[in-house]
């Protein structure tokens, strides 16, 4: 695909290095230079420096024979106009924009093709807020993602010494679950993936990549880990646009302290939070994180706009005794070198929100793009089209489809449907080497390194002869 990136930035960036690896042909657009000459010194990609929101600057971008624009920058009003000047003078087939506001969620009407003409439009802050708020629910796990409308969960753990599972194969699995279907997806070890197969035996330390219906995942996660007792007490570093959203969505649930340095900030959210404590100060500062209590706050969560700010406020929370800390970090080798110190959790918000953008860029039908182990593998959702006349996986049994390897199908969400066609009730299935996948499955499959995804796609898309 010819693909036009506006914004270099974080996000812009991560999705250009995710996007440029799969024989895209990438042009990136922003007005720093520096920004640009140094995407271009690390990936195979032309630059255009400029308004993002000027004809003339997407004409030179190739806007006339683009496939696809990704308008990312950090103004919402600049991604509109693109968008729109995208479909107005080119006629670009496929517009996605990045905005920030809330409001457009209030008026969908202002994006439809009369207005500003976005097709798909993406908030990361939203997705990081909705991603911690999965974490917080589930304080044992890494990694927390959802398929199918939140029908099938995929849970990273860290097994622990003492766990039922922890030192055995992974064939005893199915005697300690016999009612639960569930499937190890990915085990690394080191920061190395391993194939899971019936004989594994699970160490402590391995990262465990567990699939399983929502409902079966909590029995699942116990296997493998203590459980550990529920959050309740949240302190919040930063009250930004991420630190607000969490606090605004979890504050009814939960005690919540938000730390914010800037008064005029600190004023404003005392005023739209009902709750929350909101209390000035830096995070850093540990005479004030004695004084409210951060031995006993359940997690600590560093999401200020600085992420050295939020390493040290995060490490800082430990050593005082906060039971768990997660820190928003950018730098992707900032979050490799953290997490699992001090910091039990590293967020990075490029990783955590591109899938919400992959799913949009992904050939074939592909419903949902999870990013795990910060970019390294991705477990994907798509819907398996055609016959088994024109497809490479419709009517077929599982150990028949032709996988890359390193790729494994995880779970099979099928509609049972009435004789009217509505939607009776959402199965899951854990399939097994004779499973068939039939026409209209939800397949969710898990790949071990990202350069397998382009042949997944592949393996699913319909001959020609479908119509």
């Amino acid at each position: 695909m010819k693909i036009i990136i506006l914004g270099a930035g974080q996000v812009g960036a991560s999705v250009a290095e995710n996007l440029v690896s799969e024989a895209n042909d990438i042009t990136l657009v922003d007005t720093s230079a520096d920004y640009l000459a140094a995407l271009r010194d690390r990936l195979e990609v032309r630059t255009v420096c400029g308004n993002a929101a000027s004809p003339s600057v997407l004409r030179e971008a190739g806007a006339d024979d683009a496939d696809l624009l990704i308008a990312v920058t950090q103004s919402d009003q600049t991604n509109l106009c693109a968008c729109r000047i995208a479909k107005a003078i080119f006629n670009l087939p496929t517009r996605i924009a990045r905005l920030r506001s809330t409001d457009f969620v209030d008026y969908p009407e202002l994006l439809d093709n009369n207005n500003f003409a976005v097709d798909f439009s993406i908030c990361p802050e939203q997705i990081v807020t909705d991603y911690i708020k999965r974490l917080i629910a589930f304080p044992e796990a890494l990694q927390v993602l959802d398929f199918a409308e939140g029908v099938v969960s995929l849970i990273g753990v860290k097994a622990f010494e003492g766990g039922p599972l922890v030192g055995h194969p992974l064939k005893n699995l199915r005697f300690h679950l016999p009612n639960v279907e569930v499937r190890i997806a990915a085990i690394y070890r080191n920061g190395e993936p391993i194939i899971p197969e019936g004989d594994t035996v699970i160490v402590p330390g391995d990262e465990v990549f567990c699939l399983a219906a929502t409902v079966h995942i909590r029995q699942v996660m116990r296997e493998l880990r203590r459980t550990d007792k529920p959050m309740r007490r949240v302190m919040i570093a930063g009250g930004g646009n991420i630190g607000y959203r969490l606090a605004r969505s979890i504050e009814s649930d939960y005690h919540v302290k938000i730390l914010e340095v800037d008064k005029r900030r600190a004023e404003a959210l005392a005023t739209q939070l009902s709750s929350a404590l909101v209390l000035r100060g830096d995070a850093t500062d540990e005479k004030l994180l004695e004084n409210e209590g951060i031995d006993e706050m359940d997690l600590f969560v560093a999401l200020t706009n600085d992420e050295e700010d939020n390493i040290m406020a995060a490490s800082l929370a430990k050593r005082m005794g906060a039971r768990r800390t997660l820190a928003l970090i950018n730098r992707k080798s900032y979050v490799d070198l953290v997490q699992g110190g001090p910091i039990d959790i590293a967020i990075s918000p490029a990783h955590t929100s591109i899938g919400s953008l992959l799913a949009h860029v992904r050939r074939g039908d592909v419903v949902a793009v999870h990013s795990l182990r910060r970019g390294a593998a991705e477990a994907l959702e798509i819907i398996a089209h055609g016959t088994p006349k024109d497809s490479k996986v419709v009517g077929r049994q599982i150990e028949e489809i032709p996988l890359p390897k390193g790729a494994s199908i995880g779970a099979i969400v099928r509609d049972e449907k009435r004789i009217d066609g509505k939607v009776l009730r959402r199965m899951v299935i854990i399939p097994h080497h004779d499973t068939v996948i039939e026409p209209e499955d939800h397949v969710i499959v898990f790949c071990t390194h990202k350069k397998l995804v382009r042949k997944v796609e592949k393996l699913f898309q319909v001959g020609f002869t479908f119509l």
